[in-house]
């Protein structure tokens, strides 16, 4: 099949309509786009990219443009994120990119969910106590973005298993609790020359960062991973962790748009208690 041909055939499906601000385009909706993919025995995602190289929006991301150019949007479609971490922060993380149309999210987290989880965990649910981390985020990102392909590990990954995950990817998106893997997954960043984007909270307040290669993590400021974590300590209310799952899912999709970090060598403090968003520099590595 020719590009040519799945272009006509896209421009043949388009319907003239408006963007949300009155602006006039030409858009493709869902059962058009199934519809192509089921005719042309491609999948849905090469359909949407198509679609936006020919200037036609697919409708589901029609309110992601202004924010994002059609050339971004295809983009994202094309990125790959490796994502460790799939409880409070990572089930924000996740139903944020896909719905921004990234293209391919490898996850991984061994966990279940507990009932503890229920006060901020967005892919927790009464019915869904027990079932893996895992198993609910593949169900969630299937209901929500057929086109997008994810794929998640049922497993605590030790330094070889965070090295083979970010294998292909074009980020790294840190969800983890605590301070005692983040190393690791740090260091497999750092080897695979990949961005990473991390974040943590700890009551009402948290911190996201951007760790390019060769860049120091905002956590090698803290001790190890002994003892008790702050999020045990001070608790994790849901406005607080939805707050920092939006956060850093903001800054994922800037770099994944091929836009320069806002927070690369850079610490964002949040403080919700008080409502103060502070800015902090981190010491250059060496």
């Amino acid at each position: 099949m020719s590009d040519d041909i799945l272009r006509r055939a896209i421009e043949a499906e388009a319907r003239d309509q408006t963007f949300p601000d009155g602006r006039p385009g030409r858009f493709l909706s869902g059962a058009a786009l199934v519809s192509l993919g089921e005719r042309f025995g491609t999948a849905p995602r090469d359909v949407e990219i198509a679609a936006l190289e020919a200037g036609v929006c697919p409708l589901r991301y029609a309110r992601n443009l202004r924010a994002f150019t059609m050339a971004e949007q295809a983009r994202l479609l094309t990125s790959t994120v490796a994502q460790v971490g799939l409880g409070g922060l990572g089930g924000g993380i996740l139903e944020n990119l896909v719905r921004a149309g990234v293209g391919t999210l490898n996850a991984a987290d061994g966990d279940v969910f507990e009932e503890t989880n229920l006060n901020r965990q967005l892919l927790s649910s009464c019915d869904g106590l027990g079932v893996p981390k895992a198993v609910m985020a593949t169900r969630r990102a299937r209901a929500v973005n057929p086109s997008v392909t994810f794929t998640a590990r049922n497993a605590f990954l030790d330094a070889a298993g965070m090295m083979d995950l970010l294998t292909g990817a074009d980020i790294v998106v840190d969800a983890l609790g605590g301070l005692a893997d983040r190393p690791a997954l740090a260091a497999a960043a750092k080897a695979h020359s990949l961005p990473l984007v991390t974040g943590a909270v700890a009551g009402y307040t948290a911190l996201v960062a951007t760790v390019l290669p060769g860049d120091p993590s905002p956590f090698t400021l803290f001790s190890g991973g002994g003892g008790t974590a702050a999020e045990e300590v001070l608790g994790c209310p849901s406005p607080a962790v939805m707050t920092v799952a939006g956060l850093i899912s903001a800054e994922v999709v800037r770099l994944l748009a091929g836009r320069p970090p806002a927070l690369a060598g850079k610490a964002l403090i949040v403080d919700l208690e008080n409502m103060r968003f502070d800015t902090v520099n981190l010491a250059t590595s060496g």
